[in-house]
């Protein structure tokens, strides 16, 4: 359905606004903070609750950094993305003061963050970093100069930044080392898209984790409008098999993170997390947050808008 190609976010607002080409049976959003929100929205709207069940978390995936071998060992010497480095790289602009001369302009990749949601997170653990906060900041703490500025700072540094984290990773592997040095993406497109770069351009990229970083879980609804208890029954089969075992190993080969205790992304057949992709962990050891709420995504969003 026309419904599958749209972003999570476009997904919910078409469900919200009642568009006629959207009476899905069971709602899979990208991110499981959209669920709540559609929630808390339809009842104010219409009232009372738009699910049969409580939402079911169906597979994970965290946001890491990925840079072409050489970029990376210049940029983050001790294998750990690094926000100071990093910021300082978007200040000069050029490789020269910290890696090779003739590697030119410094170049960082991110997507739109008024459109995507990963570049929304990465601006969001960029200021997390920047105000040395412990959690993510609330709308008003970075409504400070010090945040438009860097907001400012990285939006001047992303040349045309995609719409979606997918066309991004598929526009960094084709532009290779010289045009893209260094961008933040979910863990599991950097895992599904390795050996496609592996084989394009003949080394593939590594990847760094962020610490903290953020989760986003699928996370499926079965829905009430216009599904009969019948749907809901076969709806709820369906789920099921999505968290069995079987279909779990699938999502861990493309490179999720399972919701199923009894799968191990390491013991998986095919895992990526057992291909030798230089820097991926099963544990990486860093603080996991979970996405940040609607108000700090809308306060990101104006920052964006405004800076030059």
């Amino acid at each position: 359905s026309s419904s599958s190609l749209r972003g999570s976010r476009e997904m919910v607002n078409a469900y919200l606004d009642d568009q006629q080409d959207l009476d899905p049976t069971v709602l899979i959003p990208a991110n499981g903070r959209l669920l709540q929100d559609l929630q808390d929205r339809w009842q104010v709207q219409v009232g009372g609750d738009p699910f049969y069940l409580p939402p079911e978390p169906i597979v994970s995936t965290i946001l890491v950094g990925i840079s072409w071998p050489e970029r990376g060992e210049a940029l983050f010497p001790d294998d750990r993305f690094d926000w100071d480095r990093l910021v300082e790289a978007m200040s000069t602009g050029r490789w020269g003061a910290i890696g090779e001369k003739e590697w030119g302009s410094f170049d960082f990749v991110i997507t739109d963050p008024t459109r995507s949601n990963s570049g929304q997170l990465t601006l969001a653990l960029a200021a997390t970093h920047a105000l040395d906060l412990p959690r993510l900041p609330s709308a008003t703490e970075i409504n400070v100069n010090s945040i438009e500025a860097l907001i400012a700072l990285m939006k001047r540094s992303v040349y045309l930044p995609p719409r979606s984290t997918d066309i991004l990773l598929r526009e960094f592997i084709a532009r290779g080392p010289n045009d893209a040095d260094v961008a933040t993406v979910y863990e599991s497109i950097a895992l599904w898209r390795w050996q496609q770069a592996a084989t394009s351009q003949s080394k593939s990229y590594q990847i760094y984790y962020l610490d903290p970083t953020i989760e986003t879980t699928s996370t499926a609804a079965i829905m009430r409008r216009e599904v009969s208890e019948a749907e809901a029954d076969a709806a709820r089969e369906f789920l099921d098999f999505l968290l069995a075992p079987a279909q779990q190993a699938v999502f861990v080969q493309h490179g999720f993170r399972p919701t199923h205790p009894e799968v191990d992304p390491a013991t998986v057949p095919n895992s990526p997390w057992s291909q030798g992709i230089t820097g991926v962990e099963v544990e990486p050891g860093v603080q996991i947050f979970s996405p940040p709420d609607p108000d700090l995504i809308k306060e990101i969003n104006r920052l964006w808008e405004r800076s030059q």
